[in-house]
């Protein structure tokens, strides 16, 4: 995603960070100046090695500048990061070769340039959090006996009884929006890559004793061998630094993500329970937000109890456990609710209410998501076609699920549920997540199309979660983007948070989408989402999810806008 800064505002805000970046230019390229009118400091290349962490950008597309592999040596050990200008793809692997972080290829602006020093900057970060190693040796200088892939199921099951040791499971981020941009053929070649990356840092660090093996779908597991818990935890963090790193797709390149579970492991387990176990942990770090996550005593407990709940969910459709609340939408100009999003709540008869992410999750794991779906989506219906007076100028927001999307005739199936609830279109907004836009493009704009040509209104749903691609939101007929809550809340954090919540903010108003912030706490929160653009929010700082007697006194108490005032533009 390119960001489009003010520039004043930016450089000053930049000026602001706390790890304070400069960079030094090898090249003649006049375009390099403008980068200090965003607020980068500029030093000439005989400095730029001294002091602090830096960057480099080093222009590749004429000819190699002499003493690179010099350059990026004493850039390995000052912690810095090189950035590659390249004219085409043939020089790739020559600029990953001598350490590139980021490559930015031709044809380049600006904005780009700026976006590869961001990303640079934040790779120093995450570098200096894993001990300051940059790097591994590449393929062609290590020994490629140390790339022995795609280890048999029986060579860890003979690891894993002979030894007490450590399992980790790998999960990639994002690799299924770039296997649907480019293709089946490409994603697969990615794959090889990123386990041919995991492998090179794992046998480094193990001294040749890891195992390394596809776990199937795009998991990968590593068996470091006799390690600490630091060392595992420093490998883990190197691994994640690596895989973050760009990869060559086709002609294009592409950023992954990574998230690690570990388990320790007791001589004699088997694998089937390790691998469980230790899809428990990676499971916590993906809710939890975090890159690597070691298996706790309490995210086994919550294994079971989810176990559980996937027993009782079928029953609790049936008995009518789960009921809707409503989380009211408010308009950042005037504080009137203009609409509301309804979430599930199921009433379990042991553990109380449980709220709609958990209830989901357990659905996706237990077969049942199609239907929880289908029954979130006509109970809200049919209760908020049943309001009263107070509340009929309000608009619905119900969610759709990549699921839904993928089942034949899904659209006019919902479309003659609605109408047989009584609620009427023109006040319904559809909202889906990103990933479920992503698995299909084509079917999911043919979709929303067929929805927005009925009267609803259309909304993507936790945006800054997974792609965030202009291109896709260009591609696809939307009405509302909603700032998924970390990336809101973000907004007062670092110089940097706030640069990229804008950055989302004007791409969406550039397409003339209405902006919706999720997760809204504190008045500073709605303070600086309203300067910088968004539309509307919802979260706790207005009210906790609703029933419908209780959103009618709060609507009340707001007096409430025409129907008119909240039209998302077309």
């Amino acid at each position: 995603m390119i960001l489009k800064q003010g520039n004043a505002q930016r450089a000053s805000e930049l000026r602001e960070t706390p790890v304070g970046f400069a960079f030094a230019a090898v090249s003649d390229d006049p375009r390099f100046e403008a980068l200090v009118k965003l607020g980068w400091k500029f030093e000439a290349p005989s400095g730029a090695l001294a002091g602090m962490p830096k960057i480099m950008l080093i222009d590749l597309r004429k000819k190699m500048p002499p003493k690179l592999g010099a350059i990026a040596k004493a850039l390995e050990t000052a912690r810095g990061a090189f950035v590659a200008i390249i004219s085409d793809s043939s020089k790739s692997a020559a600029a990953f070769e001598a350490g590139a972080t980021q490559i930015v290829g031709e044809p380049f602006d600006i904005e780009m340039m700026d976006s590869a020093l961001l990303l640079a900057g934040r790779q120093i970060e995450r570098l200096a959090r894993a001990g300051g190693r940059r790097g591994v040796e590449s393929p062609s200088r290590s020994n490629k006996a140390m790339l022995d892939l795609e280890k048999p199921s029986g060579s860890i099951q003979s690891e894993l009884s002979a030894n007490p040791t450590a399992l980790m499971l790998i999960g990639l981020k994002r690799f299924d929006a770039i296997n649907a941009a480019f293709g089946r053929q490409t994603g697969d070649d990615l794959l090889v890559a990123v386990e041919r990356r995991i492998a090179s840092v794992a046998k480094e660090m193990s001294g040749g004793k890891a195992i390394v093996s596809r776990s199937g779908g795009t998991d990968f597991i590593v068996i470091p061998g006799p390690m600490g818990l630091s060392d595992r935890l420093a490998l883990a963090e190197r691994i994640v630094v690596q895989i973050e790193r760009p990869f060559m797709a086709g002609d294009h390149f592409v950023a992954l993500g990574a998230s690690i579970g570990i388990v320790d492991t007791r001589a004699g387990d088997l694998e089937s329970d390790v691998l469980r176990r230790a899809q428990v942990a990676l499971t916590a770090a993906r809710d939890d937000d975090v890159a690597v996550r070691v298996l706790s005593a309490q995210d086994e407990g919550t294994a079971l109890f989810d176990a559980g709940l996937e027993t009782d969910l079928r029953r609790a459709l049936d008995n009518n456990e789960i009921d809707i609340l409503f989380q009211p939408q408010v308009s950042v100009t005037n504080g009137q609710i203009v609409g509301v999003e309804a979430l599930a709540r199921w009433q379990h008869p042991q553990h109380g209410e449980l709220g709609a992410e958990t209830l989901f999750s357990v659905a996706e794991r237990s077969d049942y998501l199609t239907a929880l779906s289908a029954h979130v989506q006509r109970r809200a219906a049919m209760k908020a076609a049943a309001w009263p007076e107070v509340l009929q100028s309000l608009r619905l927001s119900v969610n759709v699920t990549a699921e839904d999307i993928a089942r034949p005739g899904f659209a006019d199936t919902f479309l003659a549920m609605i109408d047989e609830t009584g609620f009427p279109r023109d006040r319904l907004t559809v909202e889906i997540t990103e990933n479920g836009l992503i698995d299909d493009l084509a079917a999911a704009a043919a979709l929303l199309a067929t929805l927005r040509a009925s009267g609803c209104r259309v909304a993507i749903d936790d945006f800054g979660t997974g792609y965030s691609s202009l291109a896709y939101l260009k591609a696809l007929p939307l009405d509302y983007l909603k700032i998924d809550k970390h990336l809101a809340q973000d907004i007062t954090g670092t110089a940097r948070d706030r640069i990229v919540v804008r950055g989302v903010i004007d791409m969406a108003r550039s397409l003339g989408l209405a902006v919706i912030a999720e997760g809204v706490e504190t008045e500073e929160q709605l303070t600086l989402l309203a300067r910088e653009g968004c539309n509307y929010y919802q979260g706790f700082l207005c009210a906790v999810p609703l029933g419908v007697g209780a959103l009618a006194d709060l609507v009340t108490q707001r007096s409430l806008p025409s129907l008119s005032t909240i039209a998302a533009p077309r």
